[in-house]
């Protein structure tokens, strides 16, 4: 199963259309979105050109295989408005014997360190900055942000695939890699 996981969209739409291209190219079974979807505080509206209106829609056309999570930023209306659910803090994929669990990051993160129950891969996004962190039997990955990056990243994105977990720039070069 190929799984392609974003976070930190914020109403943002640049980069969506390399995503929809990277969809079709790796035959795309989920699209994971991590959180953060429209929401754009005053500071963003300054730099980037905002257009949630055309993130819904695109996220909306894989509406058969998105998994999305709510952020901190994701508002109530937000939730009711989008055309495809929206999970509220936390989820669990099971996929080739792993347990993925899914958030947006500000409740649980490598820097958290809340327990689970067993061993298994957290994957969030919330701090917009990439990597793949390794904990006792928890592994902790962060995708970054595909609008948003800090501390001088590129916009980034990762691809799961075979028990593989890479995440890519926008460019499509590797900044990090797991096998499990």
């Amino acid at each position: 199963m190929k799984i392609l996981f974003i976070s930190d969209i914020h109403g943002i739409d640049n980069n969506l259309n390399r995503i929809e291209k990277i969809i079709e190219k790796e035959i795309i079974d989920k699209l994971v979105v991590l959180g953060d979807l429209y929401y754009v505080g005053p500071t963003y509206n300054q730099k980037y050109k905002v257009n949630s209106k055309n993130v819904k829609e695109i996220l909306t056309k894989y509406r058969d295989k998105i998994i999305c999570l709510k952020g901190n930023c994701d508002s109530l209306v937000d939730v009711k408005s989008s055309d495809f659910p929206i999970c509220d803090n936390l989820a669990l994929i099971c996929v080739d014997g792993l347990d993925i669990y899914l958030t947006h990051g500000n409740e649980y993160s490598f820097d958290k360190n809340r327990k689970f129950n067993r061993k298994g891969m957290l994957v969030y996004g919330h701090e917009h900055i990439p990597y793949i962190k390794k904990n006792n039997d928890m592994t902790y990955i962060n995708v970054g942000s595909i609008s948003l990056p800090r501390d001088g990243n590129k916009p980034t994105y990762m691809l799961y695939n075979n028990k593989k977990f890479t995440i890519y720039d926008i460019d499509g070069n590797v900044i990090d890699s797991i096998v499990v």
